[in-house]
């Protein structure tokens, strides 16, 4: 399993100056003010504003600054050491106090301390853990007693479709695992999430998690649901058919039918 998070630590490395560049993540504007968090993501987090959080797998801070301007005290961890010093950067040249960890998620407790009003983690996360078990332990043990945990992530379902030629009109179906079996899908394609056309070769290691994985995980370690919601709309442009709405959110056009693209989720430590 260390081969497969290795490669995918590097591969993150080499995706975080392309990240900085790209349109998606538009730095320069976040540079002058702002928050990039959107509304799926502050609903679920919820007020923030003089509480402690702890932002999982944070790539280079972004969202993580975007707490600190809400008020938080704000930590963020990531397992890459390219996202974290950028991270470090961007804080500083935008004079934010929010504070960065260099860690994968299950063994973050041995490099950080305390324990936090709020964690959060969204979009993109899961499938790069081999094991949800770990993950939720890991919540339990940083949040505080009545701590709050948000997560919005794309659904498992939409993830186990896919469109896998150029054909803009072709309909996304069902072409990978849904239930996890422990081994990792591996995918190598051109460019990145954020930059179709980037220069690079991206390999990834990633593994499936039913819905059942994400909340048994959480329920076994303690904590409780507060709510769940499922959504038709997704942060990211996962297939070639998608539209874009008003709010900036990724949908599936008409005709195609429908499957739930994203959910969000809110538990608590009691």
């Amino acid at each position: 399993m260390n081969e497969y998070l290795e490669a995918n630590r590097k591969l993150w490395d080499s995706w975080v100056p392309i990240h900085v560049g790209s349109e998606f993540y538009d730095v320069e504007a976040f540079r002058r003010g702002g928050i990039s968090l959107d509304r799926l993501e502050l609903e679920a987090a919820g007020d923030v504003a003089g509480k402690s959080l702890l932002h999982l797998q944070c790539h280079f801070g972004k969202d993580t600054i975007s707490f600190a301007r809400l008020g938080a005290s704000a930590t963020g961890a990531d397992f890459s050491p390219a996202a974290i010093s950028q991270a470090r950067r961007l804080a500083g040249e935008t004079g934010v106090p929010a504070r960065f960890v260099e860690s994968e998620v299950t063994a973050l407790p041995d490099h950080l301390d305390g324990r936090f009003d709020v964690v959060f983690t969204s979009n993109g996360v899961i499938g790069w853990l081999p094991d949800l078990r770990p993950w939720g332990r890991v919540i339990a043990h940083f949040l505080a007693s009545g701590g709050r945990f948000a997560i919005v992530e794309g659904h498992p379902v939409m993830f186990a479709f896919d469109d896998d030629d150029d054909d803009v009109n072709r309909t996304p179906r069902p072409q990978h695992r849904y239930f996890a079996t422990g081994e990792p899908l591996t995918f190598a394609y051109r460019g990145t999430y954020a930059d179709f056309d980037a220069d690079v070769d991206s390999v990834e290691h990633g593994w499936p998690h039913s819905m059942a994985d994400v909340l048994s995980a959480l329920l076994d370690a303690g904590l409780r649901i507060e709510s769940f919601a499922e959504h038709p709309v997704l942060a990211w442009k996962a297939f070639r058919c998608m539209e874009r709405d008003d709010e900036g959110f990724w949908r599936l056009p008409p005709g195609v039918g429908e499957i739930p693209l994203s959910f969000s989720l809110v538990a608590c430590k009691p």
